[in-house]
């Protein structure tokens, strides 16, 4: 993972935790 002062790697965390989430 990257630097966390980066909002787009964490928005792209969110993403697929949220995509897991859905397909789970």
């Amino acid at each position: 993972m990257t630097s966390p002062r980066n909002p787009h790697a964490r928005r792209s965390a969110f993403t697929l935790i949220e995509l897991l989430v859905v397909i789970a």
